[in-house]
């Protein structure tokens, strides 16, 4: 039995009707889910995501965003990978297992708001599909600088 996925950037975790051998079923089901109390301080939006940043842990230097759900979450806190899942392919992703630009998770944090998780991590090789070390190195926009009053 496959996946039944009727909303496009959703997934499977945040959809009824799940094949019962897959993962998104086990965590669904609570035999592998997220700490609830993790889950419960977590906004989502109306697909089950939020946004992940990814920073190099030891530079501070912002390497990508991604998306999660639960289910990523989860992974990535219990694995030491980056776990994500793309809304265009639909599929959950560990970074780097194709790749080999590989994210090994040093730390995780929710915002003080709950609607977003900063991961600091060791990146092996570039960030950013492109191949650019960072998903913000080739979009420099023209802006004012400000400066603060003294």
């Amino acid at each position: 039995m496959a996946l039944v996925n009727t909303a496009p950037d959703s997934p499977p975790s945040a959809v009824p009707n799940l094949d019962p051998g897959s993962p998104a079923f086990e965590a669904s089901s609570g035999a592998t889910a997220l700490d609830p109390a993790v889950g419960a301080r977590l906004k989502r939006d109306e697909h089950g995501l939020f946004p992940a940043v990814a920073q190099q842990y030891d530079t501070g230097e912002v390497l990508m965003v991604g998306w999660m759900d639960d289910e990523a979450l989860r992974r990535t806190l219990t694995t030491g990978r980056c776990t994500y899942w793309s809304r265009s392919r639909r599929e959950y992703w560990v970074k780097g297992e194709t790749s080999g630009h590989e994210q090994w998770v040093k730390s995780v944090a929710l915002d003080c708001d709950g609607d977003t998780v900063l991961v600091q991590v060791d990146q092996v090789g570039a960030a950013c599909h492109t191949g650019d070390r960072t998903c913000f190195d080739a979009g420099q926009l023209s802006a004012v600088v400000g400066v603060a009053a003294s």
